[in-house]
């Protein structure tokens, strides 16, 4: 079960402050909405802190904890000076801002995955609502809390994330009872870039849930298996655009969805994929 923050994605607008306690009320209207009484939590980012104090207080809610791509105390996150110019950015410039985040967020995607999160980003929040946020990662500090955490925990964090610190991961699992920390390889904040598969196996793992059944996938669009025979063809973005009357970038963008949907990390995986699918 997910969900959008107030004044993100689907969610309705909201204008005022952004606080921890603002988060708490968030979780707790979604377990609300649901009807969940206890529940394994997953926080990342931002959210790993909201899931700490969510967590502590409200121990007889949570089953298992697992945090992603956390701190503790923002104040770790960069210097005060860096801290200063990124919010400026984002207030004076979301388009800008949006692309900077993305280039920390994101930093093994390839150009057109960065261009569609950088458009989403605008597209999801205001420059305001992007600020607040910031602010409130930058301010939170759950460290008084994380000694009252009583759920077995698990913390996995990549060791080159260049949003969020590895230290910051290391020191919610030093102070957390029992947590179990996983140093994961990669540069990417989001989850889902990079070596999403590890992530995935590591959170099943410790929720003693199976590992997922690895099928060659299926279930492309129409035009993503016709994007998939060109790139088998051995064509480039640029040919393959040509081929279909589209964009370069839109052939980009389309070769991105079909890698991600697959589960590859690169072009020859999805050719190699197609080949062995229409023999």
């Amino acid at each position: 079960m997910r969900y959008d923050r107030p004044g993100c994605g689907l969610s309705d607008a909201y204008d005022g402050p952004r606080t921890m306690e603002l988060e708490m009320a968030t979780i707790a209207a979604v377990t609300e909405a649901v009807g969940a009484d206890r529940f394994d939590l997953l926080g990342w980012s931002l959210g790993a802190a909201a899931a700490v104090q969510w967590a502590a207080e409200r121990p007889d809610s949570v089953s298992r904890l697992v945090l992603y791509g956390g701190w503790p105390a923002g104040e770790s996150i960069g210097d005060a000076d860096s801290r200063r110019h990124v919010l400026g950015l984002l207030a004076t410039h979301w388009g800008l801002g949006s692309d900077l985040l993305t280039e920390l967020f994101a930093p093994d995607a390839d150009a057109g995955t960065r261009r569609t999160l950088a458009t989403y980003q605008c597209a999801a929040s205001s420059s305001g609502t992007a600020v607040a946020l910031l602010e409130l990662a930058y301010a939170l500090d759950v460290r008084p809390l994380l000694g009252q955490v009583r759920a077995p925990t698990l913390v996995l964090h990549r060791r080159g994330d260049r949003a969020a610190p590895l230290a910051g991961g290391l020191a919610l699992a030093d102070a957390i009872p029992g947590a179990e920390v996983v140093e994961l390889e990669g540069r990417s904040h989001l989850p889902a870039i990079g070596d999403a598969q590890a992530v995935v196996d590591e959170v099943r793992r410790f929720l003693g849930l199976p590992t997922l059944r690895r099928a060659v996938p299926t279930g492309l669009t129409e035009r993503q298996t016709e994007i998939a025979a060109l790139v088998a063809e051995g064509l480039t973005n640029r040919q393959i655009a040509e081929r279909l009357g589209i964009s370069e970038r839109s052939a980009e963008s389309h070769l991105e969805r079909i890698r991600l949907r697959l589960g590859f990390s690169s072009r020859s995986q999805v050719a190699a994929w197609y080949v062995a699918r229409t023999r």
